[in-house]
C-alpha cells in the first residue's frame, strides 16, 4: 500500500517538474553542512527529486522547491547576511515562492517528528505576527500546494 508521501511524490513526477534525485551521499553532505537531519518527509522528497518546480516551469512557477545545494538560513536567503539580527539561525529557506519570498522550515522543534513550515514574507521576516505557520509538515505543505494549484495558498487568494 502506498504511503501518503509516496502518492504525493508520484504526483510530482507525473504532473510537475522534478529535478534529478539526490544521492544518499549528497544528503549526508547537506546534513553535515547545515548541522541538522532531514525529517522523513524531506528525506523521501530529496531522494525522489533534488528540488522541483511545481505547477509551472520557472520563471512562472509559484513554488520552486530548492535543491539541497541552495538551502540556506532564511536570514541569508532574505537579507543576504548570516546575523542574528535578521532572524533565528534555526530557520531555513526551502521553497522560493518568487519576489524575494520563501517557505521556511524551522528545525528548532518538531511536531510528530516533522519540522513545521512558515511563510517567509521578505517584508515581514522575522516578525512572527506576520510570518505564520503554513503547515505542520512538508507532506502537509506539498499536499496543499498540489490540491490548490495556486501560489501562496495559505493567504486565501
Amino acid at each position: 500500500m502506498a504511503t501518503p508521501m509516496s502518492r504525493l511524490l508520484e504526483e510530482v513526477s507525473r504532473d510537475h517538474f522534478p529535478y534529478s534525485p539526490a544521492t544518499p551521499e549528497e544528503i549526508e553532505a547537506f546534513e553535515q553542512r547545515v548541522g541538522w537531519k532531514l525529517d522523513p518527509d524531506l528525506r523521501a522528497f530529496y531522494l525522489h527529486c533534488n528540488g522541483a518546480e511545481l505547477i509551472k516551469r520557472l520563471p512562472n512557477s509559484p513554488y520552486q522547491m530548492l535543491p539541497l545545494s541552495e538551502i540556506v538560513r532564511a536570514r541569508v536567503a532574505i537579507y543576504g547576511e548570516d546575523d542574528d539580527k535578521w532572524g533565528p539561525a534555526s530557520v531555513y529557506a526551502i521553497c522560493d515562492v518568487q519576489d524575494g519570498n520563501y517557505v521556511l522550515l524551522d528545525v528548532s522543534h518538531e511536531e510528530n517528528g516533522r519540522y513545521p513550515l512558515f511563510d517567509g514574507d521578505h517584508e515581514a521576516w522575522p516578525d512572527p505576527a506576520y510570518c505564520k505557520q503554513v503547515a505542520s509538515s512538508f507532506s502537509e505543505f506539498l499536499e496543499q500546494v498540489l490540491r490548490t494549484r495556486r501560489g501562496l495558498y495559505w493567504l486565501g487568494e
